[in-house]
């Protein structure tokens, strides 16, 4: 196979590799697998194109060609037979309108939908055609990577938060495939090649500089993927995930989430650990005792705990259900709600109450999931939105809760939301508190207010580990938590009892302020929601009401731990007893009491997990400053070395035209001319790095005494740096042909003047860059670099050599005779 033709083979693979990033939209393998047939049979007709010479305008058509008729046979209207015909082209622009509405409709990851995998298939097949003809035939690869760039720009325009790292280095590692290769079939078609010294060489015998060049390539981009991992963000980082504490329930298995999706449980350990207290929501209502604000639910359930999924649905402008027609009672009231977002909330799930029936102001780009009752967008971000929206809130009794009837088994409902991983102590510890009981809204409240003080429970940002036990078996034993265990183990028992039941997020109703509620992040809340039949989802908050900053408790849910009965409130307003955060008159009692270890809502932040975001970012700060002295202090330690070198040891030191005192006009060669020839020779070397790091020009044919006089002309030396530099020269030309070498002390303080002499002349940018990044230093290392490179490669190829000597087509050969 020739060159252009195995390039072109290599471009059809970059391609596949560089549409690596897809795989994090598409929730199964389909795409792939229509990607390299499409792929593949145009890299096909490309290589059958060139081996019959057709000109490279045929060769362009038949690619266009093959493409065509390979979406025809992958999504065929029914009308054409491989050919396309009218209806197919319409077919096709069906399948393009179908794929806008599911861009809006769907979040990631989305299923295999025709429209969406048939503009994957165009996208992917057009960008194969763009890298080849730019690769194999304008012979410019490096341009191929613009096309390949923009297949990765789609999940990054897809995602809100933070798009997958190892797509990109896939992607990186088939275009730098791509560069080798062509750079390969240039040497080949050029001819033989030659290494510096004139050697020529075989041709696959690597070549140093470009065994460098691909080292720094390689180094480049691990450095692009790195970095950013490394920069400590507001929802993202390596950093920031490092120093993410609380092991609590719900922490791992689904609920880790990944690309676009938000890990709920992390979002809200994050807001209630965060040092400062930030407002991030300003809210009005006309409901006088507002409940939680909810914008999103875990449904998912591992042995690990709960874990939440993309949420899917359709555009808010078609409208939203309405739930006072299918419900078996309940005193439902209308209210109308606008919410001011600051700029510190930026997420992509809207911030509402349930049963929102209409909203108002938001824009394009948001949808209405019907099944877990969140608006959520694919494209936008909750930062400085506002927006408002009616709801409806429902006031049940208990009398009406208990007429719920259990869901039958094969309810998709009771399928789908009563799934639990096997816990033999959690299922004993259920059936123990719903026994004998008839309804499913007793045994929700036998389990209700089984998370009691009197049972041992209290509330601590500071979770226990788990040990061998699951986490929610170990959340029970140890009975220490916050609102996301309290959350996910009520759900969890729910789920053992039969009752379909899953995690609410959001946040709680803050501290008022004239006519609106002020909501900040240690409001952030979660709670638990179960399904009775006939009443929909219905939420109970197992959390101390007492530990939670605007904690509400319902009528049909009171709270547990008050000593008076709950207020029976239209709205579902909170307990009035002395705990109750909502208590007349005291309204932001908790929110003023924070920071106070005494108050009823303050939050146990002494026992709490300590965050060290900051210590890790001073440290962090302090690791890159020392990396970036590490040039200035090996040239600091090097010009130490040399200036102890030429320390005086001897009689005073004679001037360059052997002048000095009586008695010592000649030098008396003595046991230290030796020393003398090498403290002469520390002290040049000293200066040829001074002259770099000052950028002045060193010519090694030059001899000492030529070097000192240009020096003293180039840098516009004064009288003593001037006759300091015609001292070092003349020290050095002595040391290197004179019998009898110059010996003394003068050369360090003539190291001094000259560098002082540099420094006034040099702009102030020479002056910081020798003193913090010496070029001499710099230098030094990228020749061992390189050095170190040549050896590493001399040293594979004896490899190869010796492993030659030993292959076993030798011993077949030897045997066949």
């Amino acid at each position: 196979m020739t060159g252009r033709r195995r390039l072109g083979m290599v471009a059809a693979a970059a391609t596949l590799l560089a549409a690596a990033p897809i795989t994090s939209i598409f929730d199964t393998w389909n795409w792939l697998v229509r990607c390299i047939l499409a792929v593949g049979l145009i890299a096909g007709a490309a290589l059958l194109a060139r081996t019959l010479r057709f000109p490279t305008w045929a060769q362009a058509l038949s690619m266009i060609v093959v493409l065509l008729l390979s979406l025809t046979w992958m999504f065929p209207s029914g009308h054409e037979i491989l050919i396309p015909t009218p209806a197919t082209f319409g077919h096709f622009a069906d399948l393009f309108t179908q794929a806008g509405q599911d861009t809006r409709s769907y979040g990631v990851p989305v299923p295999d939908r025709d429209g969406l995998l048939f503009v994957t298939v165009l996208g992917i097949g057009s960008v194969a055609i763009a890298v080849d003809l730019l690769t194999v035939v304008a012979r410019r690869p490096a341009l191929a990577g613009l096309p390949m760039l923009a297949i990765y720009s789609v999940p990054v325009a897809v995602y809100v938060d933070s798009v997958p790292v190892l797509p990109f280095i896939i992607g990186a590692t088939g275009f730098l495939w791509l560069l080798v290769s062509d750079n390969i079939d240039r040497v080949r078609r050029f001819g033989r090649r030659f290494t510096g010294d004139g050697r020529d060489v075989d041709v696959w015998e690597p070549s140093p500089l470009a065994a460098a060049g691909r080292r720094l390539g390689v180094v480049g981009v691990a450095a692009a993927v790195l970095l950013p991992l490394l920069v400590p963000t507001v929802t993202g980082g390596l950093l920031s995930q490092i120093t993410q504490s609380g092991n609590g329930i719900g922490t791992g298995g689904a609920g880790t989430g990944t690309g676009g999706r938000i890990n709920l449980f992390a979002s809200l350990n994050g807001r209630l650990t965060q040092g400062d207290t930030v407002q991030i929501i300003k809210l009005t209502t006309n409901e006088r005792e507002p409940y939680y604000l909810r914008f999103g639910v875990a449904d998912q359930l591992t042995n690990q705990g709960f874990g939440n999924r993309s949420p899917v649905g359709n555009s808010v402008n078609r409208g939203m259900p309405d739930p006072r027609g299918g419900t078996a009672g309940g005193d439902f009231q209308s209210y109308h709600a606008q919410i001011e977002v600051s700029d510190d909330l930026q997420q992509s799930m809207l911030p509402i109450y349930s049963n929102t029936v209409r909203a108002a102001d938001l824009g394009g780009g948001w949808s209405y999931d019907p099944n877990q009752q969140v608006i959520f967008s694919n494209r936008q971000t909750t930062k400085g939105k506002k927006y408002n929206f009616d709801y409806v809130r429902a006031n049940y009794s208990e009398a009406e809760l208990r007429r719920a009837e259990p869901l039958n088994k094969d309810n998709p409902l009771r399928t789908q939301y009563t799934n639990t991983p096997p816990d033999a102590e959690v299922d004993t510890l259920v059936a123990g508190l719903v026994k004998g009981k008839t309804t499913e809204y007793d045994k929700m409240r036998a389990l209700y207010d089984y998370f009691s003080k009197d049972n041992g429970f209290s509330y601590s940002l500071s979770t226990e580990p788990a040990g061998s036990s699951s986490q929610i078996a170990a959340f029970l034993k140890n009975k220490v938590g916050y609102c996301q265990q309290y959350a996910a183990a009520l759900a969890w028992m729910a789920r053992v009892a039969g009752i379909p039941a899953r995690v609410a997020f959001g946040f709680t109703k803050g501290a008022q302020q004239g006519n609106s509620w002020i909501i900040t992040n240690r409001n952030a809340h979660a709670w638990t929601e179960v399904y009775l039949q006939g009443f929909g989802w219905i939420p109970f908050d197992a959390t101390p009401a007492s530990s939670v900053a605007g904690s509400t408790r319902s009528d049909w849910a009171p709270d547990p731990d008050s000593t008076t009965p709950a207020a029976t409130t239209p709205t579902g307003a909170a307990a009035s007893g002395a705990d109750s955060s909502v208590a007349p008159g005291n309204p932001d009692r908790l929110d003023r009491g924070l920071n106070d270890p005494t108050g009823a809502g303050a939050f146990d932040t002494g026992s709490g997990p300590t965050s060290y975001t900051a210590l890790w970012i001073v440290a962090g700060l302090a690791l890159l400053i020392a990396l970036l002295l590490v040039p200035a202090l090996r040239r600091k330690l090097v010009r130490r070395r040399r200036h102890a070198a030429t320390a005086p040891k001897a009689p005073k030191v004679l001037s360059a035209s052997g002048t000095g005192p009586p008695g010592q006009h000649d030098i008396v060669v003595t046991p230290e001319a030796v020393r003398a020839r090498e403290d002469a020779h520390a002290a040049w070397d000293e200066l040829l790095d001074t002259m770099i790091d000052f950028r002045i020009p060193v010519d090694p044919t030059e001899t000492p005494r030529v070097t000192a006089q240009r020096l003293v002309t180039d840098a516009v030396l004064l009288e003593e740096p001037a006759a300091a530099a015609t001292l070092l020269g003349t020290a050095e030309e002595r040391a290197r042909y004179a019998r009898k070498p110059l010996q003394g002390g003068e050369l360090t303080v003539a190291l001094g003047r000259v560098r002082k002499g540099l420094a006034r002349s040099a702009t102030r940018r020479t002056r910081i860059t020798a003193t913090l990044f010496p070029p001499s230093v710099l230098l030094r290392w990228r020749l061992a670099m390189a050095e170190g490179s040549a050896r590493s490669v001399a040293a594979g190829a004896r490899l190869r050599d010796s492993l030659a000597r030993f292959s076993p087509r030798r011993l077949i050969a030897n045997r066949g005779r």
